[in-house]
């Protein structure tokens, strides 16, 4: 059994891209604290995606922050901003235009894919575990992201994504290992941003996770 027909990753993008456009993704740029946080991942985020080309072969393994950016700009959002940043990072990359096929297979399996995990598994969180500040940071930032992006080795698996050279024992600590680094970078970066810049953080509110914080004393 080959890889899964490159059609099914076209589709799988654009109904992504579709669904996260009922929600309309540009609305979070129009509060004003999240812009400037937004620029800075746009131009930070091909550097990071471009450093694939470091590795033995281009091996597609690479921290992508698309975790992080579920949490600070939301789903929608996040969906559509990857988008440009494979592609900058691509045409850094090869100082060409990329072939769209690989591009969009790049991104869905580096971003969408683990971006869209990581919204149903944060959802999760938020719905059933209790409301707590330690919850968001280390359920969502640490723990949410490191399952997120190891279930896509997983599935990249039976999509017969996974690279000939590399034995299904290690491509999955490859994703274990790339888990936990980019859950320690989204957790850490997290961490930072609710205490110093939570209203980088659209999915955080103080209401929610600190309940009595604003209280005034009686």
């Amino acid at each position: 059994m080959g890889p899964l027909p490159a059609w099914l990753d076209w589709a799988l993008l654009i109904a992504a891209l579709g669904v996260a456009l009922l929600f309309k993704p540009w609305l979070p740029l129009k509060h004003a604290p999240l812009q400037s946080p937004w620029m800075g991942a746009m131009v930070l985020l091909p550097c990071v995606w471009w450093t694939q080309h470091l590795l033995p072969n281009g091996l597609a393994l690479h921290v992508t922050g698309a975790c992080l950016l579920v949490l600070m700009f939301g789903w929608p959002l996040a969906i559509w901003s990857l988008l440009p940043v494979a592609f900058i990072a691509k045409l850094i990359e090869a100082r060409a235009w990329p072939e769209p096929d690989a591009l969009v297979t790049h991104l869905v399996w580096l971003g969408v894919i683990p971006a869209t995990l990581a919204l149903i598994m944060g959802l999760a969180v938020r719905r059933w575990m209790p409301r707590h500040l330690f919850v968001y940071i280390l359920g969502r930032g640490f723990v949410v992201t490191a399952l997120a992006v190891t279930l896509t080795g997983y599935f990249a698996i039976f999509a017969q994504h996974k690279p000939e050279a590399l034995a299904t024992e290690e491509w999955m600590l490859a994703n274990w290992l790339l888990g936990w680094g980019e859950a320690i970078s989204t957790g850490m970066l997290t961490a930072i941003f609710v205490a110093f810049k939570p209203e980088w953080m659209l999915t955080y509110s103080d209401a929610r996770y600190l309940p009595g914080a604003n209280d005034k004393p009686s």
